[in-house]
Formats: C-alpha cells, structure tokens, sequence
C-alpha cells in the first residue's frame, strides 16, 4: 500500500510548508506528523514517518527523533479511544495514580496496552496543563476532569455505547 496524503490533506500539507521560509521547511514538521497520524490511523508507522520526511526533504531520523521525543504522538497502534492520564505533580497529589489503577483494573490493560476489542488504549501523561482540574485526562480533543471511579465507569459506558453506534 502506497502511503499518500488524501488531496484535501495534501493542500493543507502545502499550505503548512508555505508558512515558513524557503530552507526552513523543517519547521512544519509537528503539524505534518499531526496531520499523518490523523490521516493514518492514529499512530506513526516507519513508512508513515519516511513519507512526512521525503516532504519536507529531510532525513527519516530527523522526523523519528521528534516523533519519538513528544508523547503526543502513537508509536504503535492505538484504540479508538485514547484515554491519556496526567501523571504529574498535582494530578498525583489529586489521585491519579488511583485513576490509572483503576482503568488497568477495569479495562485489564496497563500503560501503552489496548484492549482486545481495540476500543480503549491507556496512556500515562505528562503535565496536560490544566492541575486545576486535576485529576483529569485528555480524551481526543477534550479534557476529562476531576475524575473519580464513578466518572471512569460513567466515561467507559459512554464510549462503549457510542462505539456501538
């Protein structure tokens, strides 16, 4: 399977490199390995990774050091639902460590580990910017917060029941 960026992804791509000056093209690089996890199924394959840097005309291992440098991009497959649990300072001094025990507990997966039906992946943060809020996670593009055990079965019923739509 040849790996190419849909048409309206690849006017995006072009409008990204276009921000910088000619030379600098690396400098899209995080907005490009966004827009490649988005486009190929959450996650950053090999392949994937060479295909971003052959854009930007950049060495592979350019693109696999900040892939692999930043959490927020999948190494590995991951489910549709990517439950990503702060772990710093204050979300632990609020309880998160209980947060992830209880989703290993309840999922029967740990950090980095999805579940067979390829729902849910747990994965441990780091500081999500909102400690205000802690404990919290961020699940896609919103945050959960001041979690309990009642607001994890409450959010895995959801999703459960959503997936099933």
């Amino acid at each position: 399977m040849e790996i190419r960026f849909s048409e309206e992804k690849m006017n995006k791509v072009r409008e990204i490199i276009a921000r910088y000056p000619e030379g600098k093209q690396k400098s899209a690089l995080i907005p490009l390995l966004h827009l490649a996890q988005d486009e190929f199924g959450g996650w950053l394959d090999v392949p994937v990774m060479d295909y971003v840097a052959s854009l930007l005309d950049i060495l592979p291992i350019e693109v696999y050091e900040v892939a692999t440098f930043y959490t927020m991009f999948n190494m590995k497959p991951v489910g549709k639902y990517l439950l990503e649990v702060c772990q710093t300072g204050p979300c632990m001094l609020n309880g998160s460590d209980e947060i992830i025990d209880y989703i290993k507990e309840k999922l029967g997966i740990g950090p980095g580990e999805t579940t067979p039906d390829g729902l849910f992946t747990l994965k441990p943060a780091e500081c999500l910017g909102a400690c205000g809020y802690a404990p919290m996670m961020q699940l896609g593009k919103t945050y959960r917060e001041h979690l309990t055990k009642e607001k994890i079965d409450s959010l895995i019923e959801e999703l459960r029941g959503a997936a099933a739509n």
